[in-house]
């Protein structure tokens, strides 16, 4: 059986990846990926052949792990966090028509959203959104409107890819359409390097996370009009104790 595996690595460490995926690679003769993501498995899976492609080629990376899977090699494409959110497994299935000989299966990962959670505290116990600030994919007045209306919900939020050298003041931004329908007193938090080296984290206000600095390692958090800052860490109350 030609198989392709599509994998989540979780946010970094070795630690973070489920069991399952941990399993899954330890049985692949080829791991393929995104440069930086394939540096952070090799040390755990140093006998695999490794493939990788920078950003902007994932349909090579797509077509390079297909053609590895056609050729009777236990084949991986990697992602961080889980392949399903923002990652591979669309792209892989929706090419999947065009190499008929290969199984494919997506196994899950820990994404973002949860790890940063956890380190910050329990900022996502009730509904949230999450939306991701890159607009490579989608166009910016559409995630603006998403911002928006997440918002207005008042749905805590969480958010992706935040800013970059080319985008350096998206996060001000979206804290900008925010701040039309949410206390500048709401409580934020972001996370940086999440399970990886230089892990840190933030607690902050809607006013004061617009003056912040980020990253494509950063995730950040915005809670909703319950969601309080208790003994350093965010906590968004479900109404267990009616908080």
């Amino acid at each position: 059986m030609n198989k392709l595996y599509v994998v989540g690595i979780g946010p970094g460490a070795y630690e973070d990846m489920t069991i399952r995926a941990a399993k899954v690679l330890e049985q692949c003769d080829v791991i393929i990926g995104y440069t930086v993501y394939v540096d952070l498995v090799r040390q755990h899976f140093a006998d695999k052949k490794f493939l990788t492609t920078p950003m902007k080629q994932e349909i090579e990376r797509c077509e390079m792990a297909f053609s590895e899977a056609e050729a009777g090699h236990t084949t991986a494409m990697i992602c961080s966090g889980d392949a399903g959110v923002y990652g591979m497994a669309g792209l892989i299935l929706g090419m999947q028509e065009e190499h008929p000989s290969v199984v494919v299966e997506v196994i899950p990962g820990v994404t973002a959203a949860l790890s940063g959670a956890a380190v910050l505290g329990a900022p996502l116990i009730h509904d949230f959104a999450l939306i991701s600030l890159s607009d490579l994919m989608t166009p910016w007045e559409l995630i603006e409107k998403r911002i928006l209306h997440a918002g207005k919900a008042d749905l805590g939020i969480c958010l992706y890819n935040p800013s970059s050298r080319k985008r350096s003041d998206y996060l001000k931004k979206a804290c900008e359409i925010l701040l039309t329908c949410k206390a500048k007193e709401t409580v934020c938090g972001i996370v940086r390097n999440i399970g990886r080296e230089g892990e840190s984290y933030q607690i902050c206000s809607l006013q004061e996370l617009k003056e912040i600095q980020t990253d494509m390692f950063t995730t950040v958090f915005i809670g909703n009009s319950q969601t309080k800052q208790i003994n350093g860490h965010m906590v968004t109350p479900r109404g267990y104790r009616n908080e």
